[in-house]
Formats: C-alpha cells, structure tokens, sequence
C-alpha cells in the first residue's frame, strides 16, 4: 500500500526511449499543431508538474531543442521499454512519478486530473476501459511500484500490466480511449493533423513563421542542401517556405505578356493567377528585409528556409564545404546555429552533407526559439 505522506505528484515523465519508425520517420519529430509531438507533450506535462523529466534508453541521446528545462533520465535495464522508463524515474526520484507517452497525440487535462485524483492512497492510478484495458502510459506510478517492476525487468519481461496483480491500483473508468490515442502510423498522424486543424489546436494564423537562412560562400551547394531538408521537413509535417535571395536585379515576369504591361502601365504591384500558382509582384524602394518577407508573403507557415541573407538573416545554418575550394568558414565562432560540412570542424551541432533528415529534427524541435525575430 502506498506511503499516505508520500502521495503529491510533482513529477512528469515523457516516455521517449523509442523512435518509433514505424510511421517511416521518427514520430518524436512530427510537428502537430505547429510545435514537434515531442515539445507538445513536455509542455502538457510542465502545466501539471513543477519537475519534467524525458526518459530515454541507456546511453540514448536525443535533440531536445528548445526543451532545455527537462531533466534526462536514462534507463538502468537494457531494451528500451516502457516499464524499464517508469521504473529508471521511480529509482532515480524515489517519488510518485506520472509517465505519459510521448507519442499521445492529444492528452488531455481533465483525463490527468482524475487520475491524479484517485492516486492517494493507492500504489499507482491509471485509466481502465472496460474490464481488461488499462492505459499505463497515461499514469501514476508510486515507489512502492518499484520492487515488481525491478523483478520483471531482471526476469527479462517488459508488459506493465504484469505488476497490476501484486499492487494495489485505482482504475479510473474512461468510456472509451480515445482520449489517450497514440500516432503509431502515418494515418494515424494524418488524422491527428485533421483532428488539430478543426478542433482548435492549429497554430495561430498571427504566429509568424520559423525562419532559417542557409548560408554559405559561393558554390557550397547551399541550393543542393535545401534540396535535401525541404523534403525530409515535409515528411515531419511542415509547412514550408522559401526564399532564394538575389545580389542583383531580376525579372520574373517576362515582358510583351498581358501581365508585364499591367506593370509598365503603372501599376506598383500585379499578380498573376491560375487555378494551380499565384505570382504576386511588386515594386520596391529599397531591399525588403527577409523578416519582412517571412511575415508579409509566408503567414500560415510553420517555417520558411531562405538561402542566402549571409549578414542580416537572424538564425543562420552555414555550409561549409571543403570540396568547394574553401579554406575557412563564412560565420564567425557562436554565429550560425548548426553547421553543415564534410570538414573536421567543431560546432555543437554538426551535421554531414548528406544528413538532410537530422537536420530537419534539428529544425523541428527549434521552431519556437525559430520564430524569435
């Protein structure tokens, strides 16, 4: 039975030990409703716990991006399971633990709020729908939990459920579980995008975009790497935008068409229409800065990817490539945010040339401290 004076719940723990491929991306990344599924779910659990913490597999790391507040817990047993997590935070605290998978798409306050409820008093709380299925990952976990999961883990047995029989467990009946859906495919990710964009939870339509530059000296192949991150950002989710910033003048639009002579009849900005593109054009004074251009042509997006603006761009990726003749990098030390190279160089987050997919979860879970500008 559980300490009565050991009931307050002051800790959340993400379960994130698994990537989870089985979607064909790793589904911590998914953005939802503008922010990764994996920031989604540690501010769900910072609005209920004064400490959060991610657990992770033994020697696992994981890019926690703008969640720099949350504690790591590795796992003290092999195989990466869910109950080895549980029981990894429940050693390390020695205190009630509330564990929630980092995969839910939409958890929900009241849910958590009953179930903290029905703890005190008993070893842990979890919903049960029905007879039989009980939701351990959306749960409270008391250290008095921590003896018969230690035993199923040194017997090589990883099934919650197994401790269920020997402790004293307060179900809290839910109709359904809907509440506690998990995006284990991409249809299941699909519908959860869905389900966001008419139940409230889209990004505000006055948020302004996430914006990167991708900089670099001439030939790095700054084109090629955009080539390879817009696609595995798209994978994740995102909206994305571009802009290809040009030194000099240019024209899109080609003159003698009914749409160049609007222009040269006078008119300071023109579009041209289809049913498939918009061209929007227009005269300037002077060079639109490219936070302007984000927030003026890309509202709606989650991030836009510009190539170029080397000096006023105000979160910069560089390449640097040594194949291209270069002997030094572009940005100073402490200048760009990630650096991108096939050179023995030092960046706290390096990426190789052809690693489009870890730089996009680089972006991913960066996207609030992105749109800072």
């Amino acid at each position: 039975m559980a300490d009565p004076g050991n009931d307050e719940v002051e800790i959340g723990v993400l379960l994130a030990g698994g990537s989870a491929r089985r979607a064909g991306v790793d589904k911590r990344f998914l953005v939802l409703g503008g922010r990764a599924l994996l920031l989604r779910n540690l501010a769900f659990l910072r609005g209920f716990f004064p400490t959060v913490a991610v657990s992770l597999g033994a020697g696992q790391v994981l890019d926690l991006g703008d969640a720099r507040d949350a504690e790591v817990v590795h796992d003290a047993w092999p195989g990466a399971s869910p109950l080895a997590g549980i029981a990894s935070a429940l050693a390390r605290y020695r205190r009630p633990v509330f564990a929630l998978a980092a995969d839910i798409a939409f958890p929900d306050g009241e849910a958590i709020r009953r179930v903290l409820a029905a703890f005190p008093g008993h070893d842990l709380a979890l919903p049960a729908i029905g007879p039989e299925n009980h939701q351990p990952l959306f749960a409270v976990y008391g250290p008095a939990c921590l003896a018969p999961m230690t035993a199923l883990l040194e017997a090589g047995r990883h099934r919650i459920v197994e401790i269920l029989s020997s402790l004293d467990a307060a179900e809290v009946r839910f109709p359904d579980d809907s509440l506690f859906h998990n995006i284990n495919t991409m249809d299941d990710y699909q519908e959860a995008r869905r389900r966001a964009s008419t139940g409230g939870d889209a990004p505000a339509t006055d948020t302004q975009p996430a914006l990167v530059a991708i900089v670099g000296k001439s030939d790095s192949g700054k084109t090629t790497l955009i080539e390879k991150v817009v696609p595995e950002l798209v994978k994740l989710g995102l909206r994305v935008g571009t802009v290809k910033h040009d030194a000099h003048s240019f024209e899109i639009d080609h003159p003698g068409k009914d749409s160049w002579r609007h222009g040269q009849a006078g008119a300071h900005a023109y579009a041209i229409a289809s049913p498939e593109r918009l061209a929007f054009i227009t005269k300037l004074d002077g060079e639109m800065p490219l936070a302007d251009i984000a927030r003026r042509f890309f509202a709606g997006f989650d991030l836009v990817v510009a190539e170029g603006y080397k000096r006023t761009a105000p979160h910069r990726i560089e390449l640097f490539r040594v194949g291209a003749g270069h002997a030094d990098p572009l940005c100073d030390p402490g200048e760009a945010i990630a650096l991108v190279t096939d050179a023995e160089l030092s960046h706290e987050h390096a990426f190789g040339l052809e690693d489009g997919a870890g730089l996009a979860r680089f972006l991913a879970v960066r996207l609030d401290s992105l749109r800072e500008y």
